[in-house]
């Protein structure tokens, strides 16, 4: 179910559960300007499909008392698709890294890690990951502060895009 195959209003439901997935199914259909009923079948339809992965909580770390995020860049000495996809299996196993993106180029992955302070993190970084099967290089950028983080996607940059098209 690709961008394009959808019609404005599943783009307006995305967008706005995007914002706020916590709003009831009434409010949404008000929002984009349909009956409930058929904005629920919508969701439903959304969430099957799996443009709709989850409704998740946007917590606060930094409060929680995880004082350090980094970025990991990490090198492989083999990027044979096996290793790739043992890599990127032992990340789901590592509870510090909450992202793990392959790339091309230089760097085969960067990980976005969250720890409760810096000595948690060093750990993790000598005895796991420079430690893991393959690892070849390990090259880490740590956080200084957050200017943006928001998450989903641009559904305005859509919309611009789909109205020049149409």
């Amino acid at each position: 179910m690709a961008g394009h195959r959808l019609d404005p209003i599943d783009r307006k439901i995305l967008a706005e559960l995007q914002a706020d997935g916590r709003m009831t199914n009434v409010e949404l259909a008000k929002r984009v300007g349909i009956s409930a009923p058929p904005c629920l079948r919508r969701v439903r339809t959304l969430e099957e499909s799996g443009l709709v992965r989850g409704y998740h909580a946007d917590v606060d770390s930094r409060a929680l008392g995880f004082e350090v995020q980094v970025f990991a860049m990490v090198g492989l000495q083999s990027q044979a698709e096996a290793d790739l996809s043992a890599f990127e299996q032992r990340c789901e196993d590592w509870p510090l890294v909450r992202e793990c993106h392959m790339l091309n180029g230089e760097v085969d992955f960067i990980l976005k890690c969250v720890a409760p302070d810096l000595s948690t993190f060093q750990t993790f970084l000598t005895e796991q990951l420079t430690a893991a099967d393959n690892v070849i290089s390990v090259k880490t950028s740590l956080v200084i502060r957050n200017a943006k983080d928001q998450p989903g996607v641009p559904f305005d940059v859509l919309e611009e895009r789909l109205s020049r098209e149409a």
